[in-house]
């Protein structure tokens, strides 16, 4: 019954082959949230997959509808493992849900729901984004109550079926359901590691917030030898007002989406943290904001994108001019951004430069707010002393994740510190044909959980203090 008794039960685990035996049994699952045609893979994952698994480690489990108005989201698994109320509670999450499989871009021997080995690579939808994530903490949880008989803690999960899809109904289920699920910390996993061969711990993430950019003038085409030099050109406005909200640089031209927040300790706490290592593509050295370093820019800074623009027929261009001319943008904003002001200051922008014709909608699907807790929190100080007890590496520590992920469920609702530790790698092409995650990763990952729920089951930073 010792620490170390743990994480070799962990890491037999792994070494056994029984992850990855297990992971393949749950990429099986095309539980792609954004194909109608899946919703049943979505329950089954749930009902199959998971729940039995966790009642034979002692949950009470629950199997609960979308509450979201538009009852497009999946279902959700609550479960709750209670040894005494009086001990620490630990929340945890995980999303069963993916992308969609893209089947025919995968590279040749490869298919996105079928688990294939290839060195040190573990190939399938799903294997980083999050199914490895969620089954490397389960079974960790269960490598720590096989050695000591008790957890020493009580611990709740959730498990969603829509994050893919901006978790539509997550906020409501936890509004619902706040007494059932309030706990003393959120531990999750989601997201890459800043390095494949050292531990990343962050504590919030970008919020995301997407919008159409829409030029719209006329019915039909018009020949551009007859009309050239007659007619407003859609495409041309349109890369104009893409054009006015970066510099050549990618600078933000728009004071109000600049944020305030970056201040001289958040500074400190992004100094020495790596950008891009070991991973595809290399960083732009020139991109972004030039007086701030590669990590300000990503964990504390705001960025545009544009993910797709079109006008006139791509595939087969001909001597006309378009009607109509269409980009779909995003911005990734941190906390400390005013983002009910952001697109009626992109408004007052567009309006100043002459684009009264260029029209803002805003998506109608669920978004991301942006959360982020003090690197100072005891919480933070606990988790990254097991984690360097564990590895023997300091972890890097993220105030907030490049990315976006449903945190303020956690954070907001809730009221939780929220601490993610994740299992994947920059490379790991989520979100991308030929998906995968590093064996090394998730050997050292259930080593890390198994450390860290015994620890927990030990003492906690409540506890330390008294």
């Amino acid at each position: 019954m010792t620490r170390d008794a743990a994480i070799a039960q962990a890491t037999t685990y792994f070494e056994s082959g029984r992850l990855e035996a297990e992971l393949a049994a749950l990429v099986a699952y095309r539980s792609e949230s954004q194909n109608p045609d899946q919703a049943p893979v979505l329950h089954e994952y749930l009902t199959q997959a998971i729940q039995p698994r966790l009642e034979a480690m002692g949950f009470d489990c629950a199997i609960h509808a979308n509450p979201s108005i538009e009852k497009t989201g999946g279902p959700f698994l609550l479960g709750t493992r209670i040894e005494d109320p009086d001990l620490p509670t630990v929340l945890t999450y995980g999303h069963g849900d993916v992308i969609w499989g893209q089947d025919e871009q995968w590279r040749d021997g490869l298919a996105p729901f079928e688990l294939t080995p290839d060195g040190d690579r573990l190939y399938g939808r799903g294997s980083a984004d999050n199914k490895v994530q969620h089954l490397i903490n389960i079974a960790a949880l269960e490598a720590v109550l096989s050695v000591r008989g008790t957890l020493g803690f009580n611990v709740k999960i959730v498990l969603e079926m829509s994050e893919e899809i901006g978790s539509p109904g997550l906020s409501e289920m936890m509004a619902l359901h706040r007494d059932t699920l309030q706990a003393d910390v959120l531990i999750a996993s989601d997201g890459p590691r800043l390095s494949a061969t050292q531990p990343t711990m962050f504590m919030g993430a970008r919020g995301v917030l997407g919008f159409d950019l829409v030029v719209d003038l006329r019915k039909g085409a018009h020949h551009s030898g007859n009309w050239g030099g007659l007619l407003a050109d859609p495409a041309m406005l349109l890369a104009h007002a893409v054009a006015s909200i970066t510099d050549a640089r990618g600078q933000l031209q728009i004071p109000e989406w600049r944020p305030t927040s970056l201040t001289p300790k958040l500074r400190a706490a992004l100094r020495d943290l790596p950008v891009g290592t070991n991973a595809e593509p290399t960083v732009d050295m020139d991109w972004g904001e030039a007086d701030l370093t590669p990590a300000e820019r990503a964990y504390g800074w705001n960025s545009f994108t544009v993910l797709a623009m079109k006008s006139g027929n791509t595939e087969a261009p001909v001597n006309a001019i378009s009607p109509t001319a269409w980009a779909r943008c995003a911005m990734r904003y941190v906390v400390g951004t005013d983002i009910e002001n952001a697109l009626p200051a992109l408004r007052r922008h567009l309006d100043a430069q002459g684009l009264q014709k260029v029209q803002i909608q805003p998506l109608d699907q669920g978004e991301f707010p942006a959360t982020r807790l003090d690197p100072d929190h005891p919480w933070v100080a606990y988790v990254r002393a097991s984690l360097e007890r564990t590895t023997g590496k300091d972890p890097h520590v993220l105030p907030n994740l490049a990315g976006s992920l449903p945190n303020d469920c956690f954070a907001h609702v809730l009221g939780l510190p929220t601490i993610w530790i994740p299992h994947s790698y920059l490379g790991c092409n989520q979100h991308a044909p030929d998906e995968h995650v590093l064996k090394p990763v998730c050997r050292e990952a259930m080593q890390v959980m198994a450390g860290l729920f015994w620890d927990i089951g030990t003492s906690t930073p409540e506890m330390a203090a008294k």
